[in-house]
């Protein structure tokens, strides 16, 4: 009697093949990106945008709109993600976001990984995803630990490229909408999308309408769900005199060249690899190359170059090293890893000891004010930490939480272009409306000496000389407490 032995067929070997890679690879992906964001737990605020988010979350649960009550110059899907987040677990700590950042980072993780191995490999696709989330720490930990939105744009930017090299155009052109309606440079990675579809051939008809149609209706939806108007002033049209050049040339360069340094520093693993890839592992990255170009354009809109525009770089970094490493030696990829994990333990070291002044003063700040105020009373925080707001439970006296959208100074501007005639167009009409409708009980000025300070602002003055006495001043801001019978407007 004749036995056969019959092999499994090769779908099924590659499927069970596919499934211990993945078994073993996403604990420890899983374990690095807890371990990497493990300082963002540590402190209760990181950054003015994590405060400000918190506090638009607030008041869109309180009822308000976006784009008319409750407004800023980013699109929807953050705030929305916050005001999910505190509808879930509550308002009292950034907790539940920042567990959905460590999400974040390990869903681009993996994204990268499945990328870089579909293209060179089991070892480029655990390669890109240790690699990415060993730099995804390198900058000032305000930039790199706060839950802002780089962080979320992240994953959208990584799941269009990776439903792009599956000529899923659809999904790839929803994936970029996310992007976009995460932080508008998010769009940027349309064009290595694109490059794609045409080194591809776009596969099956009807490509290019799939991906504008992916990349169309849910941004048309967003702006139908909010204000059709609103969402288009202030995601698009708004920012005309924030993304100017002009103004604090010097100042922004300086900050322009520190960053530049520390994600230097941060990427000195990867930066090798990458700057040193022989001719034969370059076939076949051109869309990545065009991704990390259009990600350093990003960065440089506007000319502000906050840390946390950096990490847009990330991604597509971390897939190039990838490709440059998959034919290298093992003891080379070893080097590249552990030179990475060493600045990684640097800058987590940095996030967990290095003190934040600026918190500490926000929180005296919110101390005083709680003080001095009922738990029901309205107040104007005059100055750049809308997470006063937050850290005293107060209600803000105006949809405008910063100074910077009324003067400008929002965007780095120290110098001439800072003032009422510079900020948002017919934001100081409504802002005085608001203060005349219903007068903040208190008025905390935290300019400090800044160029946007209460004196140099005849409308915040006319308002203080109306109808309020200073009561106090906490590390230099100062005060000001609604007089009995007073206007308290201009």
């Amino acid at each position: 009697m004749r036995v056969e032995l019959l092999s499994p067929p090769r779908s099924v070997v590659d499927s069970g093949r596919a499934h211990g890679y993945w078994t073993r690879l996403l604990p420890l992906l899983a374990a690095l990106a807890c371990l990497t964001r493990l300082p963002s737990f540590a402190r209760p605020l990181w950054s003015p945008d994590e405060g400000y988010l918190a506090v638009q979350a607030r008041m869109l649960a309180h009822g308000g709109e976006l784009y008319e009550t409750v407004v800023d110059r980013k699109p929807p899907l953050v705030p929305w993600l916050y005001e999910a987040a505190f509808a879930l677990a509550g308002s009292e700590s950034l907790a539940p976001v920042r567990a959905l950042a460590v999400l974040a980072q390990l869903l681009t993780a993996v994204l990268l990984a499945s990328l870089a191995r579909r293209r060179w490999g089991d070892r480029a696709g655990r390669t890109a995803g240790v690699l990415y989330l060993l730099v995804s720490v390198g900058l000032n930990p305000e930039d790199a630990q706060a839950a802002g939105f780089e962080v979320f744009m992240l994953p959208c930017t990584a799941a269009a490229m990776w439903c792009a090299d599956r000529r899923r155009w659809a999904a790839a052109g929803a994936a970029v909408a996310g992007a976009f309606l995460v932080k508008q440079t998010g769009a940027a990675v349309l064009l290595p999308v694109l490059w794609l579809y045409v080194r591809t051939g776009g596969g099956t008809r009807g490509g290019p309408a799939r991906l504008a149609a992916g990349v169309v209706v849910p941004v048309l939806c967003a702006a139908l769900v909010t204000d059709p108007a609103g969402f288009l002033f202030w995601t698009v049209t708004g920012s005309a005199a924030y993304a100017a050049v002009t103004g604090s040339e010097l100042h922004v360069l300086a900050r322009g060249l520190a960053n530049t340094a520390l994600v230097a520093v941060g990427c000195a693993g990867l930066l090798p690899p990458v700057l040193r890839m022989p001719r034969p592992a370059r076939a076949g990255t051109g869309e990545l190359w065009l991704w990390l170009a259009a990600s350093a354009g990003a960065v440089l809109a506007g000319f502000h170059f906050f840390g946390h525009y950096y990490l847009q770089l990330l991604p597509p970094l971390a897939l190039l090293a990838a490709a440059g490493l998959r034919t290298a030696p093992r003891d080379r990829v070893l080097a590249a890893v552990l030179v990475s994990a060493c600045c990684c333990a640097l800058f987590l070291a940095w996030g967990l000891l290095a003190p934040r002044p600026e918190l500490a003063h926000a929180q005296r700040l919110a101390e005083a004010t709680a003080r001095r105020t009922a738990p029901g009373d309205r107040v104007l925080v005059w100055g750049m930490h809308p997470e006063t707001y937050w850290l005293a439970d107060r209600a803000p006296a105006s949809r405008y939480l910063t100074a910077g959208l009324l003067t400008n100074y929002s965007g780095g501007r120290d110098g001439p272009r800072v003032g009422e005639k510079y900020g948002v167009a017919g934001a100081w009409p409504t802002f005085r409306a608001e203060l005349a409708a219903r007068a903040p009980a208190l008025i905390v000025d935290d300019s400090r000496g800044k160029p946007y300070a209460s004196r140099r602002l005849p409308s915040l003055r006319g308002v203080l000389d109306a109808g309020y006495a200073e009561v106090g001043e906490v590390d230099g801001a100062v005060l000001y407490a609604r007089v009995a019978g007073g206007a308290g407007q201009p």
